[in-house]
């Protein structure tokens, strides 16, 4: 604690008061944050506005032109000028005269920074490669060497968003005035070179970089004292004497412990006005991606958090259920207002030195139910708002901080009170006894019908975070929840508007869009499917599914459960679409495992089982290329010669891995990565060496994918009318294959192309023309083809909750 202050009297107090308060004297406000992303975001919906539609704000410009008095214009300006030259200046004297040197000079210094911004990024638009956004801005027929963002403009703005004018009504109004006439004459004049988009710009600009900077360095504090609170609770409860600050670190607002002079101890929470934006993200967020009835909307006013907490704590005492006593809810000043409530004796469920026992936590439910019985929730029933004062066996159990809870509550809303608070019970004693005691107060029927909410998403913050940490409780408690029931309900309940998920598929379309756009304007699939033969382009197309029921079993042959084989399969045609928006190593494994888990193997099983196939594919992959190269090599017809960089490129390899197990470092390294891997191989492949059928069918399955893309690329050959030996061929694809995988884009677009041409021609001694008609057909049936497949397999698999 800070020491005490010396003492103060306010009217109504005969006695000194004692403070003890740690009262920050500057402060980081969230709104300045808030602002700052809002105001990058508007450059960026600026800047896509001046690249799409610069037809339409041309037009505004001219609107805006005519419409204003030709006469009236230089006038205005230069009227708008001057009071943006003062404007700054009468600031600057008043912040002088009321002693506020240091925010005017970091408004000075910010306006300096902003200025600075703005001819920084004029001159990054004058690059070459932002040629479009540069003409965009700038009005003049030969823009070369003009600036497209004021820099006075910028500081100005800057410099009034650190001083800032939300409580001086009459400088804002001047302010703004100012700078709209500003703005809308320098559009007018012929010989300027504003235009509308670069004065939003740049007013957005300089927004963002005075909020971010304000809440970078803080804010001189506003804040009430802990004295000045006192005054004011004096007024309401009676004379205080002592007042303390209590640290908590689960909520923003302030709280103290007050001691009135008659000797009754209050809890004081004081909400402050800037911190009221402190959780406007995640709430909008929630609010976004949960129903009404499952999100909390946040009270953006003072006002209306003390007037909610009010309404709560009379709610619930009206439900004679046990609270803290509300007794005064007050303004403090204009920046703040406080709630206090009478002090409680006793232990939160949280700070037991021991578990809790059911009789205790029957009392709980009852209090609980009790509550519910008047339509009122809590909303907020985590161990720490629960209090039991006296004894543990025959205490009073008293909710506390009801703020968040609802009145006229809906049966959703209780029942996701229910869900919370059996969810708590299920942290403190086990699954088991939260189940049974669940149960015991509200009938099996009631019971069933609770399961379907028991998901992280609507449950506290805190709840959350501690069952991330214990990710076995929920899945348990949902098990004994539904006991012997006949009938359980669905699994979980719709109560989400957007999930996390599909705004990633949404977001993985877009780009997948847009690349498949950009590759197939480089290609032209058009002359090679009308110079192919058809009957081999088809042979091809059926060699391409092969290869996907070659994915299934390969992946099933390594897991131990049976899984279905239509699921399976529709998963590895959604590998296709994610391997276009990630590199196939990281996109397909994160798929199959995902698939894995969905389908009820554990995480340890499910990794393991991957990582099992990739390794038995990777061993298939190089053992068929040493044996093809052999039997290529040896051929009395077109032997294989390899290049001879590529021999180059061996003795490079070999020297690199022999450099880095050389030194105890490199071999550090390699045991880290290897070691995991390993560690997750070799128990799991035991496992399946032990069911001779299982490893076939995973070993069968890996060679089908191999042997079924080197078929559908010796038929590629044959369709545009090229001819090669199939061991040639083969040797092609498992190169070109290999290199390709190396370079990490999405699909291996362009690599495995480039790859797959230069060892047609180099080692199967494939015509050049007839080569890259040959890979264009093969990627065409092998990826292009299958991506809308995968897209619509994985749309599929995510309704009927599979991946």
């Amino acid at each position: 604690m800070a020491p005490a202050v010396p003492p103060a009297r306010s009217a109504g107090q005969t006695a000194a008061l004692v403070v003890e308060d740690e009262l920050e004297p500057r402060i980081r406000i969230p709104t300045d944050l808030l602002r700052c992303l809002t105001s990058i975001l508007e450059v960026a919906l600026l800047v896509g506005l001046a690249l799409l539609a610069t037809q339409a704000a041309s037009g505004l410009e001219q609107d805006v032109s005519k419409h204003l008095p030709r006469q009236l214009v230089g006038p205005l300006h230069t009227l708008a000028f001057i009071a943006l030259l003062v404007l700054p200046l009468a600031l600057a004297i008043r912040q002088v005269v009321i002693g506020q040197l240091r925010q005017l000079t970091e408004a000075v210094v910010i306006g300096l920074i902003a200025a600075g911004v703005a001819i920084g990024c004029s001159e990054l638009l004058q690059l070459s490669s932002l040629t479009d956004l540069y003409r965009a801005l700038v009005r003049s027929p030969s823009p070369a060497g003009v600036t497209a963002l004021d820099p006075y403009l910028a500081a100005l703005a800057a410099y009034l968003t650190v001083i800032g004018l939300s409580g001086r009504p009459r400088w804002r109004t001047w302010g703004w005035l100012a700078i709209t006439f500003y703005c809308l004459t320098s559009v007018v004049l012929k010989n300027e070179t504003s235009t509308v988009l670069s004065l939003l710009i740049t007013l957005a600009l300089a927004a963002a970089v005075g909020s971010g900077l304000r809440y970078v360095i803080g804010t001189p504090s506003e804040r009430p004292t802990a004295a000045e609170i006192a005054a004011a609770l004096s007024l309401a409860t009676g004379r205080v004497v002592e007042i303390h600050r209590v640290p908590d670190g689960r909520t923003d607002n302030r709280r103290y412990a007050v001691v009135g002079g008659d000797g009754e101890q209050l809890d004081v929470t004081v909400f402050d006005r800037d911190q009221q934006a402190a959780d406007f993200l995640y709430r909008l967020y929630r609010r976004l991606r949960l129903t009404s009835q499952a999100s909390r909307s946040l009270p953006l006013t003072v006002s209306r958090a003390v007037e909610r907490r009010a309404l709560m704590a009379y709610a619930v005492e009206d439900a004679g259920v046990p609270t803290p006593k509300l007794r005064a809810a007050l303004r403090v000043g204009p920046e703040a207002a406080a709630v206090a409530t009478r002090h409680c004796t006793g232990t939160t469920l949280a700070d037991l030195p021991y578990p809790p026992s059911d009789q205790l936590l029957g009392r709980v439910w009852d209090a609980v139910l009790q509550l519910h019985k008047h339509r009122v929730t809590h909303r907020s029933l985590i161990a720490d708002h629960i209090l039991v004062s006296g004894a543990a066996r025959n205490g009073t159990v008293l909710l506390l901080d009801p703020g968040d809870g609802d009145v006229a509550a809906s049966d959703l809303q209780i029942r996701l009170d229910l869900a919370q608070l059996t969810a708590t019970t299920a942290l403190l004693v086990g699954p088991d006894r939260a189940a049974a005691l669940a149960r015991e107060k509200l009938g099996q029927p009631s019971v069933s019908n609770l399961v379907p909410l028991l998901q992280p998403v609507v449950l506290h913050r805190s709840t959350r975070a501690t069952l991330r940490r214990r990710k076995d409780v929920l899945p348990a408690l949902r098990k004994g929840l539904i006991g012997t029931a006949p009938e359980p309900g669905p699994e979980v309940e719709q109560l989400e508007r957007i999930k996390p998920r599909s705004v990633v598929t949404l977001v993985a379309a877009v780009i997948a869009a847009y690349l498949v756009i950009g590759q197939l304007g480089r290609r032209n699939f058009v002359p090679v499917l009308r110079q192919s033969d058809w009957r081999w382009v088809l042979a091809g197309l059926l060699l391409s599914v092969l290869t996907y029921a070659g994915a299934t079993w390969s992946l099933s042959g390594f897991v131990l459960e049976r899984l279905r084989f239509a699921r399976t399969f529709l998963a590895q045609l959604a590998g296709t679409f994610v391997t276009l928006v990630a590199p196939a190593a990281v996109g397909g494994v994160a798929l199959n495992i995902r698939y894995l888990r969905k389908a009820k193997i554990t995480p340890a099983d499910a990794a393991s089982s991957v990582a099992v196939s990739q390794v038995v594919a990777f061993a298939v992959h190089m053992l068929l290329l040493v044996v093809f190269i052999a039997i290529t090599g040896g051929a009395h017809q077109a032997p294989f010669h390899p290049p001879a960089w590529s021999y180059i490129a061996v003795a490079a390899i070999a020297v690199i891995a022999l450099g880095v197990l050389a030194v105890p470092a490199g071999r550090r390294l390699i045991r880290s990565r290897v070691a995991p891997t390993l560690s997750q191989v070799i128990p799991r492949l035991l496992e399946i060496a032990q069911r001779p059928a299982k490893l076939a069918e995973g070993v069968s399955g890996a060679l089908l994918v191999t042997f079924g893309y080197i078929l559908c690329l010796q038929v590629s050959v044959l369709a545009v009318g090229g001819h090669a030996a199939f061991f040639a061929v083969a040797v092609v694809f498992l190169t070109g294959q290999a290199i390709g995988s190396v370079v990490p884009t999405p699909g291996g677009l362009g690599a495995i192309e480039i790859a797959l041409s230069g060892a047609l021609t180099t080692i199967a001694h494939v015509p050049t023309a007839f080569a890259v008609s040959a890979v264009l057909l093969f990627r065409l049936l092998t990826f292009w083809l299958p991506i809308p497949v995968g897209w619509a397999a994985m749309n599929y698999l995510q309704r009927h909750d599979a991946l």
